[in-house]
């Protein structure tokens, strides 16, 4: 795995809400008799519905050797787009169930291509709704969709398939609180590797539940990198445009 600077944070803040209705959540009374069965279903109840959404995301970035901090506007049609723009529109990305899109006017790049690239960065197979869900705090692969085996430690739920797939082990910890996930990790022992979300707070916005503070750390031997997502001045289902297009001239990456 190696690690890019522009296209990473790019990638990742695209792919990876204050308003006067927002507020961070907070914790109630902890439930920790659900089965597996029962949690899922909580879960699923839990999950953000909304048309349209608009954001400041503040991105800090470290890769051991290099610090960084940004702040892009963002905003997103559930199921349609996700879209990103920095400062005067030098760097803006476009993310749609068919393809990954961005250009960068301080080098004159753009990229257009599929999910190919972050499917082999993180080492599973990544699609628009998997990075919709990293995004919004849902589980990146349908809970429903898997047998899961159930325990608590450390004050969270602990899901995992009761069968593990061959080449990476899953892990889900849901928050026996709000029975929102709390972290979901990828590991490849084989490959060393090994991607974990945790998502530090989350907020209430027009009583849907969406995740304040998401850090991103990514693994692969010796290398490690930190991303830190927050989301401020969030709302909800607004009239939104995502105007995209790459500048004539611009030469494109080949990832």
């Amino acid at each position: 795995m190696t690690f890019r600077t522009p296209i990473y944070i790019i990638l990742f803040s695209v792919l990876l809400f204050n308003c006067k209705s927002t507020k961070t959540v907070a914790v109630g009374e902890a439930n920790y008799n659900l089965s597996s069965r029962q949690l899922i279903k909580e879960n699923a109840r839990k999950s953000p519905n909304y048309k349209t959404l608009k954001s400041t995301l503040k991105i800090t970035y470290d890769d051991g050797k290099n610090t960084q901090s940004h702040s892009v506007s963002f905003r997103a049609k559930k199921d349609e787009a996700l879209w990103m723009s920095a400062t005067f529109s030098v760097v803006k990305a476009l993310v749609t169930p068919e393809k990954v899109s961005f250009y960068n006017k301080l080098d004159n790049t753009y990229f257009e291509g599929d999910y190919t690239y972050l499917s082999k960065l993180l080492g599973t197979e990544l699609d628009f709704n998997k990075v919709q869900n990293l995004l919004i705090g849902d589980a990146i692969f349908d809970l429903k969709e898997d047998n899961y085996k159930v325990y608590v430690d450390e004050g969270s739920y602990i899901l995992q398939p009761k069968r593990q797939q061959e080449l990476f082990e899953i892990f889900f910890l849901l928050d026996p609180f709000l029975f929102k996930v709390k972290s979901q990790q990828i590991s490849q022992p084989k490959e060393l590797r090994h991607l974990q979300i945790d998502y530090l707070s989350h907020q209430e916005v027009d009583k849907q539940i969406l995740p304040e503070k998401v850090k991103v750390i990514a693994v692969e031997a010796n290398e490690e990198l930190i991303i830190g997502l927050e989301f401020k001045n969030v709302s909800l289902n607004e009239d939104l445009r995502f105007p995209f297009k790459i500048p004539s001239g611009f030469k494109e990456i080949k990832l």
